[in-house]
């Protein structure tokens, strides 16, 4: 399965549709997909295992995402006063 991930990545160009988000406005998309690549990559790192098949999570909001709001989100991480529930 993790091949198939892989490949998935390898050939990813730009977020594909998700039918939770059908609107043209991704805002909620944009976060959804940030809170789950930290959610993933903090479960598989306590399971000790290889954080790669978070990678989609990362790719998907950085497609949708504003930087200015990614490098937000970061800064609160750091400071303690994220909003989201990682």
């Amino acid at each position: 399965m993790a091949e198939g991930i892989q490949d998935k990545i390898v050939k990813y160009r730009t977020a594909p549709f998700d039918a939770r988000f059908p609107n043209q406005n991704q805002t909620r998309n944009c976060w959804s997909n940030y809170l789950d690549f930290h959610r993933c990559e903090k479960a598989l790192e306590a399971k000790g295992v290889d954080t790669a098949p978070c990678d989609w999570y990362k790719r998907v909001y950085t497609s949708l995402c504003p930087t200015s709001w990614v490098q937000k989100w970061e800064e609160q991480k750091e400071e303690g006063n994220f909003a989201g529930k990682i």
